[in-house]
């Protein structure tokens, strides 16, 4: 099975770039929605954490995003510590996933497959782009957050640069149209390679 993983900084339109594949019939993994899912629901993630970041991490018995977003962004270190638990239950959970399958190929969206140094357990990277003033105007809007905020988060991630230099593909989200056409192409040569 060729895995795919493709990412791209906060506000870029991964999710976007991932529904235009699931359009097209491949099955796509959302780590984001999935080690969210897991953080609230599994006792390991749930033990560590609060072993790490205190009681106040989940309020009646449900993860408090808010009180934890205030520390690991504001901490570099402290995020790489909630990453260390949380992406080695992902990764479980995505190999059980990917046995189900039966696309052509997967797709594994993940914001941080850099920063988590997973890009080698992946057949080629997709990585998606837009210009930082649209990125910042799309996480304000999604998430009803600040600049301030938005950047915190940004200068948590690698930079596009370091991504673009090495992935497969590089696909820039600014109209929708475009995109679809970009994601498009990508799967006519993934599936060329399949041949």
């Amino acid at each position: 099975m060729i895995k795919i993983g493709l990412t791209g900084g906060i506000g870029s339109g991964k999710t976007v770039v991932a529904n235009c594949f699931l359009d097209l019939g491949i099955a796509v993994y959302f780590a984001d929605n999935e080690a969210k899912k897991l953080m609230n629901n599994s006792k390991i993630i749930r033990k560590k954490i609060i072993k790490e970041f205190g009681k106040t991490s989940f309020e009646k018995g449900v993860l408090n995003r808010t009180y934890l977003a205030s520390i690991v962004f504001n901490d570099s270190d402290k995020l790489k510590r909630l990453n260390a638990i949380v992406h080695p239950e992902v990764e479980k959970h995505f190999e059980k996933w990917v046995k189900k399958q039966t696309s052509l190929y997967i797709i594994q969206e993940n914001a941080i497959l850099f920063e988590n140094n997973s890009v080698s357990k992946f057949d080629y990277i997709i990585t998606v782009t837009a210009p930082i003033d649209l990125r910042i105007k799309r996480v304000i809007t999604r998430d009803q957050t600040t600049k301030k905020q938005v950047l915190s988060r940004i200068n948590n991630q690698s930079d596009d640069k370091k991504k673009v230099e090495l992935s497969t593909f590089v696909i820039h989200n600014i109209e929708l149209k475009d995109t679809e056409q970009q994601v498009k192409e990508i799967h006519k040569k993934i599936c060329a390679y399949l041949k």
